[in-house]
């Protein structure tokens, strides 16, 4: 079962990259752009058929690796 996680900054933190990269773009002549945050995005393969299983087992590891949960929001998508 594929599994897809992405990681993301909550909104209240400040995301100094995606400033960077939206200042960067505005500069380039994209002067619709508003605002950017970046985040990580994770693909990830489970020997496992049943998908309450693989969901519960993807959120521990979200939890306690992938995902700084005091200030990063993930979500889960499975495929």
């Amino acid at each position: 079962m594929k599994i897809s996680t992405t990681v993301t900054l909550k909104k209240d933190v400040l995301d100094p990259q995606g400033k960077v990269v939206s200042q960067t773009l505005k500069n380039m002549g994209y002067k619709t752009i508003v605002s950017i945050r970046q985040g990580k995005y994770f693909e990830i393969e489970l020997n496992e058929t049943d998908k309450k299983k693989a969901e519960n087992i993807i959120k521990e590891i979200n939890e306690k690796l992938l995902t700084n949960v005091i200030i990063e929001d993930y979500k889960i998508s499975i495929k």
